[in-house]
């Protein structure tokens, strides 16, 4: 993992002004993070030695961070075994190269805790812990939740605030108050509330990661941290480079990069299908671990397949 202070900072990182421009804001768990989809073997099962090998191509390809068992990990359809499993494989394969953060969300704060308790035994670094989904609490219970979740273990939170699939935000004044809690340290953003996010970032010490590749370049220019990215599975390279272009003060680069990124952000996570679903199609087609995905989700088809590789290939090829 990066080095970091107490408070989750990024040691090290340069805040320089002219035409080195990159975020003063805290970096807890780095800069560039895929949230890596979990490999299965054919029969459905855990692919460990598949996972491992995913995570050591991401990191050497740039990611900072692998954020496991989030929706993309396919987090409903595993177990509390699994994901404690992919966490010490992982730790294991990339060592201190790069964080690995937990997602250990569930609508039911007893059973969150409990994970969170098992991630740090297993050794990961920090947690991404969801909304409660389809109860739909009400703000206070919201922040009882996180807080009893923050209290649990000695790991740093991200908190993800996704409401378009848990039916509930998390309110820019319930985050301020939240961000009061030492172990609650970061936020993944995919509430399309840039005006929110700017207050909280105004207000509060929050490490705010775009959740939304399309969103990732708009966010870091105000003062986000990166980008927690399923995108990342297939071109993190390409992905970083928006970033790199960027903190170098070449804005207009990092815009065209962004844009020339959108099409397959596109295809990947709004053609209809769950970004897990195409991601696997694309990292099976290009002879990576991913194997299939579990029930309910079903496979993408070959027209779809053979959609998302073209568009790969005209990505990496400009």
């Amino acid at each position: 993992m990066q080095a970091t202070t107490a408070t989750g900072t990024e040691t090290g990182a340069e805040t320089g002004t002219g035409t080195g421009v990159t975020s003063p804001r805290p970096r807890p768990f780095g800069r560039t993070l895929c949230a890596m989809v979990t490999p299965f073997t054919d029969e459905g099962l855990l692919d460990l030695d598949g996972a491992q090998r995913l995570a050591e191509l991401l990191v050497s390809e740039g990611c900072d961070g692998l954020v496991l068992s989030g929706t993309t990990g396919e987090s409903p359809t595993t177990t509390d075994a699994e994901k404690s499993a992919l966490v010490r494989a992982v730790a294991e394969a990339v060592g201190d190269r790069a964080s690995v953060v937990a997602g250990i969300g569930t609508a039911d704060t007893r059973h969150t805790a409990e994970l969170a308790l098992d991630a740090e035994k297993a050794g990961a670094d920090g947690l991404l812990v969801v909304t409660p989904y389809y109860s739909r609490p009400p703000q206070d219970a919201v922040e009882a939740h996180f807080r009893a979740i923050a209290d649990a273990s000695g790991l740093p939170l991200t908190l993800y605030d996704i409401p378009g699939r848990t039916g509930t935000r998390i309110e820019p004044e319930t985050m301020l108050r939240l961000a009061e809690h030492p172990r609650i340290v970061a936020v993944k953003d995919c509430a399309y509330d840039l005006l929110g996010t700017q207050k909280v970032l105004a207000r509060t010490d929050l490490a705010y990661y775009a959740g939304c590749d399309e969103y990732a370049l708009a966010l870091y220019a105000v003062g986000g941290a990166g980008y927690i990215s399923t995108v990342a599975n297939v071109v993190p390279r390409r992905l970083r480079a928006v970033l790199d272009a960027f903190d170098a003060g070449d804005t207009g680069g990092a815009a065209r990069r962004q844009q020339q990124a959108n099409a397959l952000i596109e295809l990947l996570m709004a053609s209809g299908l769950p970004g897990t679903v195409t991601t696997k199609a694309l990292l099976n087609s290009r002879g990576l671990p991913a194997g299939p995905v579990r029930a309910p989700l079903r496979p993408a088809g070959q027209e779809v397949t053979d959609g998302l590789l073209a568009e790969y290939e005209r990505l990496v090829a400009a």
